[in-house]
């Protein structure tokens, strides 16, 4: 309890939104790239603390919702041609495909499991020799090295009907690509737990290269406000640089042993996001030494995507462009029990976010 009084104390909010009210003396557009950042910043009402000048926008910070419909749609496929088990985390269960959802899928008969983690999904394998279990592999450089170390777990015993579809994403590739195509930024608020493991050094070609203040921020009140404080203050005296007020969990160098893990495992490739495109090293995939546990090299499956207009605009969302209430279809054909694209799937997607903390408005 002392660890969130400390946090949310407001006396010492209170204090830092005046600071920053003080520190104003132009219009400031932050993006946070994180989407534990998202649903912190409107649960606890960050945008109402500050003033008019300071306006926060989301980026491509959820995992789910930057998870291709191709790959949804690949997973329908495998877990219904029988033989096959998908052990996945229950998050990726209502992402939309190109035709059904895994939930749909699963109440069709597919073979569709939820767990907690990648060596769960091993341990499935291990119990039951003549199934095949298929772990999709989901999230940023947070999760890969859970996934990583279970892989050479399965490498070092011999494991031959676990595989890994990997989707896992890294956050610098998009950052840039949000930069190259045009978002008109000020500054970044940085993803703390990603810098937990790369180390806040991965964000030191955005103020080198685009001039743009960067923090590396937590998730309480306090830690945001004064991340909002410390960008003002970069760009009121025109000194772009990456600071780190997450300095109780994140070091410049980050997490080595996990960044190994992650190099041994994994290599960079160019990979599709959804509502962004094909982002240039925005993914990690097997390296050849593991690709016997590859499920995209060992199963051939036919995918027939299905291009749809539902007037969806999750892509303009994970830019920045625009926020969900400016969606045609946010809160009325598209809510979290009925969800019509990614970003109101997930906890973590700026649409849910909205939904829960802004349809009143």
């Amino acid at each position: 309890m002392k660890y969130v009084d400390e946090y949310r104390n407001g006396r010492h909010i209170a204090r830092l939104a005046e600071m920053i009210s003080r520190e104003v003396s132009r219009e400031y557009v932050f993006m946070e790239v994180c989407g534990g950042h998202t649903a912190a910043i409107h649960r606890f009402g960050i945008p109402s603390l500050l003033p008019p000048e300071v306006r926060l926008i989301s980026g491509p910070g959820c995992p789910v919702c930057v998870t291709p419909a191709r790959y949804i749609d690949m997973l329908v496929a495998l877990a219904s041609g029988g033989g096959v088990t998908v052990a996945m985390f229950g998050d990726l269960m209502r992402v939309p495909g190109s035709i059904l959802t895994l939930a749909a899928a699963r109440a069709a008969g597919a073979d569709i499991r939820v767990v907690l983690s990648a060596h769960e999904a091993l341990e499935l394998a291990l119990a039951d020799p003549g199934r095949k279990v298929i772990f999709p592999a989901i999230g940023f450089e947070t999760t890969a090295p859970g996934t990583a170390v279970t892989v050479m777990d399965a490498g070092k015993r011999g494991v031959d009907n676990f595989f890994v579809l990997s989707a896992h994403k890294v956050m610098p590739p998009a950052m840039e690509i949000l930069l190259k195509e045009g978002t008109s930024l000020d500054g970044f608020i940085c993803p703390g737990h990603v810098a937990v493991i790369t180390g806040s050094s991965a964000f030191d070609f955005i103020p080198e290269k685009y001039g743009l203040a960067c923090v590396v921020t937590g998730f309480e009140p306090a830690d945001l406000l004064l991340a909002v404080l410390m960008l003002i203050r970069q760009v009121n005296s025109r000194s772009p640089r990456v600071e780190t007020e997450y300095r109780r969990v994140v070091t410049r160098d980050g997490n080595t042993r996990a960044q190994g893990f992650m190099n041994e495992v994994f290599e960079h490739a160019d990979t599709e996001w959804r509502g962004l495109g094909i982002i240039p090293s925005g993914g990690l995939t097997l390296r050849k030494r593991y690709r016997h546990l590859d499920a995209g090299e060992q199963f051939t499956v036919e995918v027939h995507e299905i291009q749809r207009d539902s007037g969806c605009l999750c892509g303009d969302i994970l830019r920045g462009k625009i926020t969900p209430a400016d969606c045609p279809l946010f809160a009325g054909a598209c809510t979290p029990d009925h969800p019509e694209g990614a970003c109101m799937v997930s906890d973590e997607g700026s649409c849910n976010t909205w939904y829960k903390y802004h349809n009143h408005d």
